[in-house]
């Protein structure tokens, strides 16, 4: 008598599952576990574009700030003070007026 009783026992592990499993259930639980699914997936990817993002700004930074030290340099280089000097260490001179050739463009 005592195995009869326990046979008409469910267990709540087994009436879990069949709510969860019927037919009227389980469709809501599947589309809310792969909407669910869906957003980590979406949030991830913009986590990672923001990333991407950041790491290319940064880079812009690096090279808008290259590109000022180069034109500082560029302006260092020709400047009229250092050209003169440079024009008196190897001996130039003004080019006399038969000397000027003007390309036209």
């Amino acid at each position: 008598m005592a195995t009869t009783a326990r046979k008409n026992r469910v267990s709540p592990l087994n009436s879990f599952k069949n709510i969860l499993l019927s037919n009227q259930v389980f469709p809501f639980v599947l589309t809310f576990f792969v909407l669910g699914l869906l957003f980590v997936l979406f949030r991830m990817k913009g986590v990672e574009l923001d990333y991407k993002i950041t790491a290319v700004n940064n880079d812009i930074e690096k090279v808008v700030l290259d590109n000022k030290e180069l034109k500082a340099k560029r302006a260092r280089l020709l400047s009229v003070k250092r050209l003169r000097k440079m024009a008196n260490k190897y001996e130039l001179s003004q080019p006399k007026q038969r000397q000027i050739i003007v390309l036209p463009k």
